[in-house]
């Protein structure tokens, strides 16, 4: 899996988990806990985490929501 994006942001995590779904892209959200347990002080993103051969398709669609700001880097982390 590659890294599509972090954010400290439920609603855009939760947008963006619906967007992927019904396009069909196979996603996972890493460190979902771990920012829960830290509490509100924000210091631990969710890192969207996307099929690697998907991940082309996925950033294409985030774009095409108008929320391109989001990603991360063009040579995301592999998983």
């Amino acid at each position: 899996m590659e890294e599509l994006l972090r954010t400290n942001d439920p609603v855009l995590i939760s947008f963006l988990e619906s967007l992927l779904g019904e396009a069909g892209i196979r996603y996972f959200v890493a460190d979902d806990n771990m920012s829960i347990l830290e509490g509100s002080i924000s210091m631990i993103p969710r890192r969207l985490l996307v099929a690697a051969d998907q991940i082309a398709q996925a950033r294409r669609l985030v774009t095409d929501a108008g929320l391109a700001h989001e990603l991360g880097p063009e040579s995301p982390t592999s998983f």
